[in-house]
């Protein structure tokens, strides 16, 4: 009998300095998938076999201290594919896409964009627009099912915890609001919003000014499904429990389950 598949992605901020947290993750989820973000770790120094004692086999594309991503599963991932796929190079590892489980999964780290209006803001919108060129453009078959991941995007004044103070703010600005929204126009939807409406739920908080005591958060780390798996997904969470005790990332992990296709 065909079963539920366990999905999460978490943004760890360094797998090196959150490995034993992301053990005690894997130990306590007991995820089918979990895509990574931001592991910070070049490949050759990628933790393959310590994952492989832990049950996940992994597929991973990373620089060292800088960006990376990572897609593990309790089975091999296969067709794996690093990169938009449109012949342009990559400089930064921040897209990796993999078969697993009857799903095609990718991994994503959108660039944070610095400052509205600066150098790095231009480079994350055209990012950002190479990324709904490459959804639109992928045949139907090699289209990712769903895209996961870190997208340094709050699409909505709910998902901030001060809309006042972030309005037109990099994160939570209209010309990013926008470009997320045309890469959902593709053809993907917001599972986490099928399952909670409400306000105030977060997957961020900064690390100064006791940002998570006071819940003084943004919903930046999603999952988007095509339409026929979204409306699989029987439930989506955020673990903010993740986000306590030593040494935590800056992010909670988001959590959902996909029932299997009739």
């Amino acid at each position: 009998m065909l079963r539920a598949v366990k999905l999460v992605t978490w943004n760890v901020n360094s797998i090196r300095a959150r490995f034993e947290r992301l053990q005690a993750l894997l130990a306590r989820h007991a995820p089918d998938i979990l895509c990574l973000q931001e592991t910070k770790v070049e490949d050759s120094a990628f933790p393959v076999a310590e994952l492989e004692a832990c049950g996940y086999r992994s597929a991973f594309w990373g620089q060292r201290a800088y960006n990376g991503v990572a897609i593990l599963a309790r089975e091999a991932p296969c067709d794996v594919v690093k990169g938009f796929e449109d012949g342009a190079e990559d400089p930064q590892c921040r897209v990796l896409t993999a078969k697993v489980a009857g799903l095609r999964i990718a991994s994503i780290y959108v660039p944070n964009g610095g400052e509205v209006g600066s150098d790095k803001f231009a480079y994350k919108l055209d990012w950002m627009e190479r990324w709904r060129s490459w959804l639109s453009g992928c045949p139907a078959d090699r289209r990712p099912d769903l895209l996961c991941g870190d997208f340094n995007v709050a699409p909505e004044d709910r998902d901030v915890h001060d809309p006042i103070a972030w309005k037109g703010q990099v994160l939570c600005s209209p010309q990013e609001r926008a470009a997320l929204a045309a890469v959902r126009a593709v053809g993907y939807e917001d599972v986490f919003r099928r399952h909670h409406e409400e306000a105030g739920l977060f997957s961020w908080w900064d690390y100064r000014l006791l940002g998570f005591p006071k819940n003084r958060g943004l919903r930046i780390d999603h999952v988007y499904g095509r339409a026929e798996v979204a409306a699989r997904c029987s439930s989506s969470s955020i673990d903010r429990n993740e986000r306590k005790g030593k040494l935590p990332s800056d992010h909670a992990p988001v959590l959902v389950e996909i029932q299997p296709a009739p």
